[in-house]
């Protein structure tokens, strides 16, 4: 066991876990984040997807041990409240179904909106591609992260 101290949605928190622990779990078990999910558990599906450092990782394959001094966003750390561009325009679009994956495809999304803030239809796609949503709710998915682009840009 070893102890690390991360920056977690702007907060300094200590843990102490095994080198090789994934920041999922970290998250989930160690600082009670669930908002993370586990999917498959190999970085394939997306679910676990938070922020390092601004950009969308998969918190599933990252050792704890690895993350540094880097700051780590959750879905809980996107806006506390629960009112980014992404998360309003995925209420506004009632994106979710099942709702599993959804907190990965808004990390995601939110990722692609802060690099760039007008994609065109391929640009999401291409960045979401790694997010699977079960339900299919891909065309929703999309009209959300143009809604948000809209909202954004209404506000700069």
């Amino acid at each position: 066991m070893s102890s690390y101290t991360l920056k977690v949605n702007g907060q300094s928190m200590t843990v102490d876990a095994a080198p090789d622990t994934p920041l999922l779990w970290i998250l989930r078990d160690h600082l009670n984040l669930v908002g993370t999910k586990f999917g498959c558990g190999m970085g394939l599906c997306g679910a676990c997807t938070v922020h390092v450092n601004g950009e969308a990782v998969r918190s599933c394959q990252l050792p704890v041990s690895t993350v540094g001094a880097r700051a780590i966003t959750t879905i809980e750390g996107l806006d506390p409240a629960g009112r980014s561009a992404v998360q309003t325009a995925w209420n506004e679009v009632d994106v979710p179904q099942c709702g599993y994956c959804q907190s990965g495809q808004m990390m995601s999304a939110a990722a692609l909106l802060s690099s760039n803030p007008s994609p065109s239809d391929a640009d999401i796609d291409a960045a979401m591609a790694g997010n699977l949503c079960r339900c299919g709710t891909y065309v929703r998915i999309r009209e959300a992260i143009h809604r948000a682009a809209a909202a954004k840009t209404a506000v700069a």
